[in-house]
């Protein structure tokens, strides 16, 4: 049976919402609710798209503290129980915790994370764990630091999604030999230009189109600008979706996405299939609380275009 893969550290965030503005330095303010949940990253894209019936498998980093431990009661309770990559302590500092834990602040329209993270880079038993992990897939998510093990997956025919998070030093040059190696790469506009230096996000996938042959910018409410051999052109966001928290959209989306490249279905419905997933998330504060099952997923997509 064909799968779809990937690793990538458990993100935990605290979630205050409901909070009029920021504190300033030395303020304490009271936020309206508050909720710990499973964050963001390739956990949440892997756990969405087990919930729409598609085959995964997951490596994460899971240790004896308080987080690790919730994370997997979490992740049991959504069905999915992850291969744990860790194997020793030291490797993650005198704290214990080889997750990243963030406190979100959630405020009218926007919000704003202090995080802690520290992982140290992966050394030949990771890889081949990460290699065997992947190997087979249909598809695998890519993470930055396992470039080689991707090479060799490519080799075997499998498909290779980069989705980033933010790099205040990204670039296509420091980047470019993951581009190079991947089929497809998911940026919101923001990294988007960024990465390609562009002044506009038509700019930046015409710069990208030097990697690929069909480009994706998320454009958040806007939908996804998307470039390939018949134009350039949008598919837009759905618009009964809520806003109510952005936090995870764009792990969401790329639930969606792979959900479509499982099914061979085109490239366009591919991205229209994970606008509706990552328009769901935002529905909900937190990264996992408002999701879609296969049946609600392909109603929508036939709704709006599929």
């Amino acid at each position: 049976m064909s799968f779809i893969a990937g690793a990538g550290i458990t993100n935990i965030d605290l979630i205050y919402s409901g909070l009029p503005r920021l504190p300033s330095e030395g303020e304490e303010l009271f936020s309206e609710g508050f909720s710990v949940q499973l964050g963001g990253g390739v956990m949440m894209t892997l756990i969405t798209l087990h919930r729409l019936g598609i085959p995964v498998k997951a490596g994460t980093w899971l240790g004896k503290d308080m987080f690790s431990r919730f994370a997997l009661d979490e992740m049991r309770s959504m069905g999915l129980v992850p291969e744990n990559f860790l194997t020793g302590e030291a490797l993650f500092g005198e704290t214990g915790i080889p997750l990243t834990v963030s406190t979100a602040a959630l405020t009218p329209g926007e919000r704003t994370f202090i995080s802690y993270t520290k992982k140290a880079p992966p050394g030949d038993t990771e890889l081949e764990r990460m290699y065997r992990l992947c190997s087979g897939a249909k598809a695998v998510l890519m993470q930055v630091g396992y470039l080689d093990v991707y090479r060799r997956l490519k080799k075997e025919g499998t498909i290779l999604v980069f989705d980033m998070g933010w790099d205040d030093t990204m670039s296509l040059a420091k980047y470019s030999d993951y581009l190079e190696t991947a089929d497809y790469f998911t940026p919101n506009r923001k990294e988007a230009l960024k990465i390609t230096g562009a002044k506009n996000p038509e700019e930046a996938a015409r710069r990208l189109s030097d990697y690929f042959d069909r480009v994706i910018v998320k454009l958040d409410s806007g939908g996804c600008l998307v470039s390939e051999a018949s134009g350039m052109y949008i598919i837009p966001a759905i618009p009964e979706f809520i806003f109510a928290d952005s936090t995870g959209a764009g792990d969401a989306f790329l639930a969606g996405f792979l959900y479509g490249i499982y099914h061979h279905r085109p490239f366009a419905e591919c991205v229209l299939l994970g606008n509706c997933t990552g328009g769901k998330c935002i529905t909900s504060p937190g990264c996992l609380s408002a999701w879609l099952t296969a049946p609600e997923l392909e109603l929508l997509a036939k709704q709006y275009g599929a």
